[in-house]
């Protein structure tokens, strides 16, 4: 048994959740989220949701938890919602934004222009004497991740000065450099 997928998942006050013809639909104060499920059961008892497996198939243990933890992230994201903080470390790496334009100062000869979806959000943070922070909200997991993973990917950190655009809280691995 799937030690993930056993686990029920509590309904919170607030978010409604729906399945109908393999689809889990949850709704919730911060939006609506939709997911095709194939090969599992799911059944909706008391506020508690329960995901069964109908074999011991290698195919469903495999879905079994996959399924639970895309149930519980949807349930998550609607009720409370999900943050990626990136921190930009370099001489003159800045970053602004205008509504969901976000404008990204990162050494290169021109400055990056990206336009985000509109259900994240973006904020961006400058202090003078700090590193800017770029705050992503969304109630969807996934595309907060994959929009926090396109800005990462312009300009990763190196590992001798630390310079590019990390995760804040992100340990990265330094490197000596030359020694004379």
């Amino acid at each position: 048994m799937s030690r993930i997928g056993k686990n029920p998942i509590t309904i919170p006050a607030g978010v409604t959740v729906d399945v109908k013809d393999s689809v889990v639909t949850v709704k919730g104060k911060l939006g609506e989220l939709t997911q095709v499920i194939d090969a599992i059961d799911v059944k909706i008892e008391d506020g508690t949701i329960t995901l069964e497996r109908p074999t011991e198939a290698k195919d469903h243990k495999a879905k079994h938890g996959l399924y639970r933890a895309l149930i519980a992230n949807m349930i998550e994201g609607v009720s409370n919602g999900f943050t990626k903080e990136l921190e930009l470390v370099g001489v003159g790496y800045r970053a602004s934004n205008q509504g969901q334009k976000l404008e990204l100062a990162l050494g290169f000869s021109h400055n990056i222009v990206l336009n985000l979806a509109s259900e994240v959000k973006v904020e961006t943070i400058s202090e003078k004497g700090k590193n800017p922070i770029v705050k992503l909200t969304s109630h969807d997991k996934q595309l907060v991740g994959q929009v926090a993973a396109k800005i990462r990917s312009f300009r990763k950190p190196e590992p001798y000065k630390g310079k590019g655009i990390k995760f804040v809280g992100e340990v990265l691995r330094r490197k000596a450099g030359k020694s004379a």
